[in-house]
Formats: structure tokens, sequence, C-alpha cells
């Protein structure tokens, strides 16, 4: 077995502790009203972002997933994005910090990442790239960790693809010119964080937040909470 050199970490659900839907349900209001100016109804405004994030997810690698988000956005609504991207931007450095109070938070994401940092390891942030920069910094900073934590971490200005796609792993195999045997992924979704296995790497699915939609079988990965995920590195990454 390969030596890990690097962990991959997911962010919503694993370092930065949440319920998916009160997070996205908190995010979409503060940012709808942020927008309401430019004369979106509720509705309206849901179906764009959906359909956006949809377009991003689905991205075949020929644009990054900005540009196919916003590309999307464009035809939902008929705006194009420089009329948008000031307020956007004004949203994340403002309002979206209020979105925080819906997440949680745990000690131990700090305390785990940091450890490893001190024997060695490289640790990547491998959270699903539909958020810009500065939305994923701020995410960051929620969990008690900082951006130059990373020796990467996703954002939809710099990735071409999103989980579930292994496109979206390679790219960061490729970018930081790593083996899949030389990588840990760690992540609360067994969908889209799981399927790292299939490229080659091992994989452990933190509990603590878990999303399983189709209600498959855990059994057959290493898994459990924080304390769980530090045993586990202890014997298998920090040995």
């Amino acid at each position: 077995m390969s030596k890990i050199r690097t962990v991959l970490f997911d962010l919503d659900g694993t370092l930065l502790p949440m319920d998916q839907k009160q997070f996205v349900h908190a995010y979409f209001h503060s940012l709808y009203a942020a927008l309401e100016p430019f004369g979106f109804t509720k509705e309206a405004f849901q179906k764009a972002m959906w359909g956006s994030v949809g377009a991003a997810i689905q991205n075949d690698g020929a644009t990054t997933n900005e540009e196919a988000f916003w590309r999307a956005f464009q035809t939902f609504t008929g705006i194009e994005p420089k009329a948008v991207l000031p307020v956007i931007e004004g949203y994340y450095r403002r309002e979206f910090q209020e979105v925080s109070k819906s997440c949680g938070y745990t000690p131990y994401a700090k305390q785990t990442v940091e450890r490893l940092r001190k024997k060695g390891r490289a640790a990547v942030l491998a959270t699903n790239p539909v958020f810009p920069r500065a939305a994923t910094e701020s995410r960051i900073r929620w969990a008690g960790l900082s951006p130059e934590d990373f020796l990467l971490y996703t954002t939809y200005e710099s990735c071409h693809y999103c989980k579930p796609n292994l496109k979206y792993y390679r790219e960061i195999l490729e970018r930081l010119d790593l083996q899949p045997q030389e990588c840990l992924m760690v992540g609360n979704d067994v969908e889209e964080d799981m399927i790292a296995e299939k490229l080659g790497m091992q994989v452990f699915l933190l509990t603590d937040c878990l999303i399983n939609r189709s209600g498959a079988d855990i059994a057959r990965y290493p898994h459990g909470g924080f304390r769980d995920l530090q045993r586990f590195l202890d014997e298998t990454v920090l040995a």
C-alpha cells in the first residue's frame, strides 16, 4: 500500500458541520434579499439558482464552472452577469457572513488538519466547486481554519468539473502531480465523496453529518465521527 502523502477534505458537513437543507435555506434567503432589486420573484430566483448550479454540476470541462454557472444564469434571467457581479461580490463580503449562523462548529476540524500538517502531510480542501472563491474562503474560516492551511482549495473559478464526476478528482490529482494511491478522501457524502475510491484513493466517511441519498450500505467504508477519523489517520496515514 502506498504511503498517504495528501488528505483531501470535503468542507460542508465535514470540516464545517451543517444540516445542508438549513444552510441552503439561509443562503438562498439572504442572497434573494440582495438580488431582489433586480425584479426577481422568489420562484424565479430559485429556478435560476438551482438551474445555474445544475449547469455547473453538469459541466463537461469545456469551460470553468464559473462560466457554466453564469451562462446558465443569463439564460434563466436574461440579465448579463456583469450587471449582477458587483452586487454578488458585496453580498459575499457582508450578508453572507450571517449565513454562518446556520452552520455548526467542531474544534476537531482544525485539530485534525493542523496535526496532519505538523506530521508532514498536505491537506487539500476538496469542496464541491459551485461557490466562488470568496464564499469558499469564508466557509473555511467559519470552520476555524484559514485558506493557507490547504495546499489547494477548489472553487468555481478554478475548476472544470464537480462532484460526483471522477474528472473533478482527476483534475486535482493532475494539478498537484499526485497519484490516487497517495491520497485519502474524507467526506460526509456517500455519493459525492466516496466515489473517489474508484480512482484508487483511500476513503473515510465522516458520519457526523452523513448524507446517504440512496441508502447505501456504509459498512464497506471506513467510517465514524471525528474521533474515529483521528484513530484511522493514526493507523493509516501517520503510522
